[in-house]
């Protein structure tokens, strides 16, 4: 299979930090979605950032900001798509998502993902790791999704679906499980106090 191209979705409301986007709050100086793009980039074959409004606030990141699709604040599974009608546009097969507030994300997603997904005829696989309460922690808005489903999953869309994992449970997908040593690499921003305990992880 061909390297997938990777999307980090940077389309969240950011309600609980008062609105505006996560990515670009700094973290030690450099911004939260620079941090992503420099764990992600190295694993993909090409990087686009979905984000809805004026994308000029991207402009110096250099990467294609994609438009959600569907109308209204349809949530991760838009973002989804707008990445594969992208990666399809590209003759790409596949596409990792990542969030844009996670600036721990594992160095090895994308292989993890694309062995969680071996041998299915499209590859989808979400990733997750263990919790002592609940046995692990799927996180949705870290996948690997194959183009072959995009009309699938905008038709989905269109019919009112938002929670991500109704869909991936609906196509099998597999699971990525990934290690938990300290912190959860998922672990994300979003309040002023992940913030600040994203600087003491640092």
């Amino acid at each position: 299979m061909k390297q997938p191209l990777g999307v980090i979705l940077a389309g969240g409301q950011a309600t609980r930090m008062g609105g505006g986007d996560k990515g670009l709050l700094h973290l030690k100086g450099q911004t939260l979605l620079a941090r992503v793009i420099d764990r992600l980039a190295p694993q993909v074959a090409g990087l686009a950032l979905n984000a809805n409004g004026d994308p000029a606030r991207f402009a110096g990141f250099g990467l294609p900001v994609l438009a959600d699709s569907i109308e209204g604040f349809a949530g991760p599974l838009a973002g989804v798509l707008a990445g594969l009608d992208w990666a399809a546009a590209r003759g790409a097969d596949t596409v990792v998502t990542a969030a844009a507030d996670t600036p721990f994300l594992p160095g090895d997603l994308v292989p993890q993902l694309l062995l969680a997904a071996d041998g299915m005829r499209h590859p989808l696989a979400l990733a997750a790791t263990p919790d002592p309460d609940r046995g692990r922690i799927r996180h949705p808005t870290f996948g690997l999704w194959p183009v072959a489903l995009r009309e699938d999953l905008r038709a989905a869309l269109q019919d009112g679906l938002r929670k991500v994992v109704i869909w991936t449970d609906k196509h099998n997908a597999g699971e990525a499980l990934f290690p938990v040593s300290g912190f959860d690499p998922f672990f994300n921003v979003n309040t002023p106090e992940d913030l600040a305990r994203a600087e003491t992880l640092i």
